[in-house]
């Protein structure tokens, strides 16, 4: 893990010396956490630490060419943060308890083709239905998961708007 990152911070032309730093750092700020049983993925988790780190570092310089900036962003992994990991995981279960709400006929189905894969001629035979009819109910449970989850967002939204004008804050 430590060696890839400082493969890449030689691609990024960074010295020993500070890859050194940046990767004593990273490891400082690891020690730091209460908790590591939250990281799924150490290698993204560790790699993203020295990244923003030197980018703070180039931030903070007096005079940093502009193309350093760019052949960071260039170099970085398409690697998902671990932000964008825990957000997917709680996107993920709001799915599954949308699925979960639906009409149990239209669960089985939704849940058969959208989160196991199985084709429409697959589960029109498991179930001994047609797969129009399944089509349809495919077509009716996305219809209602994206009503539930377009609901809940507007819920959200109007909480924080309720939250704002509590606390005085008029935007």
């Amino acid at each position: 893990m430590e060696g890839r990152v400082r493969a890449w911070l030689n691609r990024a032309q960074v010295s020993k010396a500070d890859a050194d730093e940046l990767i004593q750092e990273a490891y400082c700020r690891i020690a730091m956490l209460d908790a590591v049983d939250h990281i799924e993925t150490p290698y993204a988790y560790f790699h993203s630490i020295v990244r923003n780190l030197l980018l703070r570092r180039l931030r903070r310089e007096r005079v940093v060419p502009l193309e350093a900036f760019a052949e960071i962003e260039a170099l970085h992994d398409d690697r998902p943060s671990p932000e964008q990991l825990a957000a997917g995981k709680v996107a993920y279960a709001r799915i599954l308890t949308l699925i979960a709400a639906l009409p149990e006929r239209c669960r089985q189905i939704v849940q058969l083709r959208k989160i196991e894969g199985w084709s429409q001629k697959q589960i029109a035979v498991h179930l001994g239905t047609t797969e129009k009819a399944v089509e349809k109910q495919v077509w009716v449970g996305v219809r209602l998961i994206r009503q539930a989850w377009a609901d809940a967002e507007r819920e959200i939204a109007d909480g924080m708007d309720d939250a704002a004008m509590a606390s005085g804050d008029r935007r």
